[in-house]
């Protein structure tokens, strides 16, 4: 089933219904509204609680204990395509860690595809924020380039995937080549990439603040930044996709319809605006999921997700499945 979207939307913007057959999410908590209409949805929890198998390898790209990735190669010589995986959980050291996309890590080694799944420095540990965060991510991105060759790893097809604040810093560092020499988060030579996957990240982070927050139950946002969009607009300028279009690499949104931390009109705002500026981006929606389904490769969702990976991979972007 795809809506139509008026205007200059129309074709940029693809909603489409992506169910499979299996593999719905099976959670143990209610829906997050009272209304009998909406679907049971997965939880943190259920997100965390995702099997997983010990990844190949554990490496370190920086001196700080959150400064490591773990890689899952899959069999055979190679060279092997890569998705950078970038966990979320509200840029908070307490809410989330990088188990929350091993599952997913697992799902793409077993089907052909390398994974980098990173950790980083986040609010609550000494040089989380501005801009040990940003410089955390572009780092272990960047770190690709050390172990590619002992893997087998194909540095010309790789993917950046991030969820919820992970997707925010997915976009950011698909688009870090755009920042100016002064800003505190530029890095000379950022490796260049095929596209990023931004699973329900914020685009903007000047935008929707109070009801990002309130989400999260902190002040995420103003923290990450240190200080508000009139108190640092040149943070919130470096920091946010929007102000930095056009990126120069392809972009696909996916979002649950019933996300809740990054309202639709926001994100196709930022479609819209994105393909005003050259890029080519896609937005995904899909039916009767949440904001954690879209990062469980145990869901419905894990059809989309997967091709949107794999057609940014070959080069395209995207084919309705």
């Amino acid at each position: 089933m795809r809506k139509q979207i008026p205007g200059s939307l129309r074709g940029a913007v693809l909603i489409s219904s992506l169910l499979l057959s299996t593999g719905c999410a099976r959670t143990a908590t209610p829906p997050r509204s009272d209304s009998p209409n909406q679907p049971q949805l997965m939880s943190p929890m259920d997100l965390v609680a995702l099997p997983s198998q010990p990844p190949d390898r554990r490496v370190a790209y920086g001196p700080d204990s959150s400064e490591y990735g773990e890689l899952r190669v899959p069999a055979g010589g190679g060279p092997h395509p890569v998705a950078v995986l970038i966990h979320g959980g509200c840029f908070k050291a307490a809410y989330a860690t990088m188990r929350d996309l091993s599952a997913m890590a697992d799902a793409l080694k077993n089907n052909g595809i390398a994974t980098w799944n990173v950790e980083y420095r986040r609010l609550g540990q000494p040089g989380g924020g501005w801009p040990g965060t940003y410089l955390d991510v572009g780092k272990a991105v960047d770190h690709l380039r050390v172990i590619a060759g002992e893997n087998n790893l194909d540095l010309s097809r790789v993917v950046i995937v991030g969820h919820s604040a992970g997707g925010h810093l997915a976009m950011w560092a698909a688009g870090r080549s755009r920042l100016p020499l002064e800003s505190a988060l530029h890095m000379a030579d950022p490796l260049r990439v095929r596209g990023v996957v931004n699973l329900a990240g914020p685009m903007d982070l000047s935008a929707n603040i109070p009801g990002y927050e309130g989400l999260c139950r902190d002040s995420v946002i103003t923290s990450l930044m240190g200080g508000s969009p009139a108190t640092v607009p040149d943070r919130y300028a470096h920091a946010s996709v929007m102000k930095l279009l056009p990126l120069g690499v392809p972009q696909i949104v996916i979002l649950g319809e019933h996300e809740d931390f990054v309202p639709l009109p926001l994100a196709t705002s930022y479609i819209e605006a994105a393909t005003r500026s050259g890029d080519r981006a896609r937005l995904i929606v899909i039916p009767k999921v949440g904001h954690f389904e879209i990062a469980s490769p145990r869901a419905s969702t894990w059809e989309a997700v997967l091709s949107a990976i794999r057609s940014l991979l070959e080069g395209r972007i995207t084919k309705e499945n």
